[in-house]
């Protein structure tokens, strides 16, 4: 695998981080899930409240290939543990609220004399500095702030926040692309870095193109209305989401004569000379009273034949008989407590080939005993660190040792 011989401590939960973390794993990297006694947060609370035979559907999200421990990083032993895993490591990341990693002992400084060419990832809402550093940072706020919201939706009919965490996922991807700099440099350099990812930085990141647009071109608020099939401000109609006999299809930038042959409109064909971007929304107008007449099927056949780019506007229910996800691999099959489900695989292929799912720790601590005894631990001191309340392991780990 591409990271053999990677060595990643996290202490992250919820979503940015983890998603982070999840993505080096995939590549193969040794990823140590370092969990609070009572388990990672993202165990205990899940969407729609999904629970797999127990096991959250939000922590199943992204923490394949991570094996687990649990520590007590409040108590003197257990913050030792820690401290073991730090120096064996190659790259350590959190994302506690800006502090609090400091204050569990962990501040940069202290991680450097630990292990002085450590790669120390961090991730936050709003960066570790600043007014906003230590409000809540979430997907949704991040939404928020960084204007996305703003023109998902419009300022006539409202804000519309994204249907999927994106701002989360999308800040995992830059922590792990940061971090694999920051290997690459070490490798060159023999030094360590200091990553800092956000979920706010990251939203606007998303957003490059059309700020990009927004400020060079002078805009101003206003431009922002359009017409609710089009998809967003900055592209000519019919950029966007029109309907059907059915239901809706998508459709991109086109010609306007071939587009107007496509559907077989007169009104279109009239008007395939207008400037559509000034005119968007009196030419959306049009093409979806065209679309309207044709059932998807028909409308796809003769889009395909005019070569318009379209699309038809799949539900979750339908992806997974997608012929091309299919092809693509883009969904897993694995086995939680004797149910099967699928996971989005890792979105990238390697020599052709989809990251296999290694580990899957469904258990608190479940590879605790493997880990400190890697570390050096003898079974004795490993006993010790359990009665005390340090380290936890789990069940399956208990009774292996009871019977051995």
């Amino acid at each position: 695998m591409l990271l053999d011989g990677i060595k990643i401590v996290s202490f992250c939960h919820f979503l940015q981080g983890p998603a982070a973390d999840q993505y080096l794993a995939d590549m193969g990297a040794d990823v140590i899930k370092v969990e609070p006694i009572m388990g990672a947060y993202e165990r205990h609370w899940s969407g729609a409240d999904v629970y797999v035979e127990g096991v959250s559907g939000f922590y199943l999200c992204a923490n394949r290939n991570k094996r687990s421990i649990a520590i007590d990083l409040k108590s003197v032993a257990g913050n030792a543990v820690a401290r073991e895993l730090i120096a064996s490591a190659d790259v350590v990341t959190e994302n506690f609220r800006p502090g609090v990693f400091s204050r569990l002992g962990f501040d940069q400084a202290s991680l450097s004399e630990i292990n002085p060419k450590l790669i120390f990832a961090s991730a936050s809402g709003f960066g570790s500095t600043g007014p906003m550093a230590q409000k809540p940072g979430q997907d949704i706020l991040a939404q928020a702030r960084s204007g996305l919201i703003s023109v998902t939706g419009t300022p006539s009919r409202g804000p519309t926040p994204v249907g999927a965490a994106i701002v989360d996922q999308h800040g995992g991807a830059l922590m792990a692309m940061g971090i694999l700099g920051a290997i690459i440099r070490r490798m060159r350099e023999g030094v360590g870095t200091r990553v800092e990812s956000s979920l706010i930085n990251s939203a606007i990141d998303l957003q490059g193109e059309a700020l990009v647009n927004f400020f060079a071109g002078g805009i101003e608020r206003g431009r922002l209305n359009r017409e609710e099939n089009l998809a967003t401000w900055f592209h000519s109609a019919p950029y966007g989401v029109y309907p059907t006999l059915d239901a809706h299809v998508v459709i991109s930038l086109c010609d306007a004569n071939t587009f107007a042959e496509a559907v077989d409109s007169d009104e279109l064909r009239a008007n395939a000379s207008i400037d559509r971007y000034t005119q968007r929304d009196a030419y959306a107008r049009m093409v979806s009273t065209a679309t309207r007449r044709f059932a998807t099927a028909e409308l796809g056949e003769r889009f395909d034949r005019f070569g318009v780019w379209w699309a038809p506007i799949s539900y979750y229910d339908q992806l997974l008989e997608d012929p091309q996800l299919v092809h693509n691999e883009v969904f897993r099959k694995v086995t939680v407590r004797g149910r099967t489900i699928h996971l989005v695989n890792h979105p990238n292929r390697y020599d052709g080939h989809v990251p296999d799912v290694r580990i899957l720790a469904l258990e608190i601590g479940e590879h605790t005993c493997e880990i400190l005894s890697e570390l050096g631990y003898t079974e004795a001191e490993t006993e010790h660190l359990i009665a005390s309340a340090a380290v936890l392991a789990s069940r399956d780990q208990a009774i292996e040792r009871k019977v051995s």
